[in-house]
C-alpha cells in the first residue's frame, strides 16, 4: 500500500508548478511502482504484469513484483512455433497482447522479478539483436526440405544467451516453488479475464478474432457498443478493478513526456499540453473509420489505474505507463474521455468488473 499512498500524494497534491491543468483524482487503484520496458516492444507484458500485480493486491495478497521477461520468454517460443507451422506467413516480433500474458501464466506459471529479470549483466532490456537472431534462425530453419525437431532446442539456446535460463524451481519467502505452483498459490484464475473491444464490422455482443498484427494467437474479443465499452471501464474503476489498456499513442495530443493524452479539435494549438481545450466529438462511425484507415493501431499497452477531473469538470483516465518515471507525473499520464473513445483498441478486465446488464448480453 505504500506505493499507492505515494502515488496519491504525487498525483493529487504535487501538480507541476508551470502547468495550467489542475487534476483532482476520483478513483485510484493500488498498483506497483513504474518500471521501464527499455529498448523492447514488450509493453504488453509490462502493462499486463502491472495489471496482474494490482489484481493480486485486490485479492488480498501483499505487493509483489512479477517477472515480465519470464512471460516474454515463453511467448517468444509459442510465437516461434506458430511462425514455423505457418511457414513464415505469420507475425514474429516483440509485440503481443494482454491475453497472451494471461494465457501464458495459466499454462507455464509465473515467477517473481527477483528470480528471473531477463537482464543478465545488462542494466537495461534490449531485444533488438535477440529478435533479429531468432527471426533469422527461424527463416533459415524453414528453408530446409524437412524441418527437424531440434530447432526449438536451438531457439532456447539463443534466449538463454540473451535472457538467461528460465528457472524450473526457486525459493521465495522461505518456500520452494515451481513457476506453476507459484501461480497456483495465489488462486488467480487466468480464465476469469476477458478482452473487450468496440468495432462495427462485427456484430455487437458476439466475440471475434480482432484483426490486428499482434493478435498472433487469434485471441477472442467480446464486442460491445462504444458507450458500453466506457461503461465497463467506469464501473470497473468504481468497484476497485483496474484495466489493461491497448490502444494508439501516435496522435499529436499524446505526450508521455507531458503526461497528457487528449484529442483536440485543433491539434496545432500552442497550449495543447498546458491547459484544457475543446476536443473532437467521437462516435462509433468515426472510431470505425480511424481503425479501418490505420489512423488507429494497437501500438502500445498500458495499465489504467484510476480517473480524475480537471478544473473545468472534464474527466480523464489515469494511466500507468512503462517508459520509466518520466514527466511531472512520474510515469503516469492523464487520458481524456475523447482520447479513450477514439484510440482504445481494446481493454482487458476481470469478468466481475463488467456491469451485470452487459454481462448478460455477452453470456458471461
Amino acid at each position: 500500500m505504500k506505493h499507492f499512498i505515494v502515488l496519491s500524494f504525487i498525483l493529487l497534491f504535487c501538480l507541476p508548478a508551470n502547468a495550467q491543468y489542475n487534476f483532482k483524482n476520483l478513483n485510484t487503484i493500488s498498483c506497483t511502482p513504474v518500471k521501464s520496458q527499455d529498448r523492447t516492444g514488450t509493453c504488453w507484458s509490462f502493462a499486463t504484469a502491472s495489471f496482474t500485480e494490482s489484481e493480486l493486491m485486490r485479492l488480498g495478497h501483499p505487493e509483489i513484483d512479477l517477472s515480465e521477461m519470464f512471460v516474454v520468454r515463453n511467448v517468444y517460443m509459442n510465437k516461434a512455433k506458430n511462425y514455423v507451422l505457418r511457414q513464415g506467413k505469420a507475425n514474429f516480433s516483440q509485440g503481443s497482447l494482454s491475453h497472451d500474458l494471461m494465457r501464458t501464466i495459466g499454462k507455464h506459471g509465473m515467477v517473481p522479478e527477483s528470480v528471473f529479470s531477463g537482464k543478465l549483466a545488462e542494466a537495461k532490456h534490449d531485444h533488438s539483436e535477440m529478435e533479429a537472431a531468432m527471426k533469422g534462425f527461424l527463416d533459415g530453419v524453414m528453408k530446409s526440405k524437412r524441418v527437424s525437431d531440434k530447432w526449438p532446442i536451438a531457439l532456447e539456446a539463443i534466449m538463454n544467451v540473451y535472457l538467461g535460463q528460465a528457472p524450473e524451481t526457486f525459493e521465495y519467502a522461505g518456500k520452494s516453488f515451481t513457476p506453476q505452483s507459484f501461480y497456483e498459490s495465489f488462486k488467480l484464475r487466468a480464465e476469469d479475464y476477458v478482452s473487450i473491444t468496440s468495432f462495427a464490422h462485427h456484430p455487437f455482443y458476439s466475440s471475434f478474432v480482432l484483426e490486428i498484427p499482434d493478435n498472433y494467437s487469434n485471441g477472442q474479443f467480446y464486442n460491445v457498443p462504444l458507450n458500453e465499452l466506457r461503461a465497463i471501464a467506469d464501473k470497473a474503476l468504481k468497484n476497485g478493478f483496474s484495466i489493461a489498456w491497448d490502444g494508439d499513442v501516435s496522435e499529436k495530443g499524446f505526450s508521455a513526456k507531458e503526461g497528457i493524452a487528449v484529442l483536440p479539435e485543433d491539434s496545432n494549438r500552442e497550449d495543447l499540453f498546458t491547459k484544457p481545450g475543446k476536443e473532437m466529438p467521437v462516435n462509433q462511425s468515426i472510431r470505425q473509420s480511424y481503425f479501418e484507415s490505420y489512423s488507429t493501431t494497437d501500438d502500445h499497452l498500458m495499465h489504467l489505474v484510476g480517473d480524475a477531473k480537471d478544473q473545468n469538470g472534464n474527466r480523464y483516465y489515469l494511466i500507468k505507463n512503462s517508459w520509466g518515471p518520466i514527466s511531472d507525473y512520474k510515469g503516469y499520464l492523464y487520458m481524456s474521455e475523447a482520447y479513450f473513445d477514439m484510440k482504445t483498441v481494446a481493454i482487458m478486465v476481470h469478468k466481475d468488473a463488467i456491469p451485470e446488464n452487459i454481462r448478460k448480453k455477452l453470456n458471461l
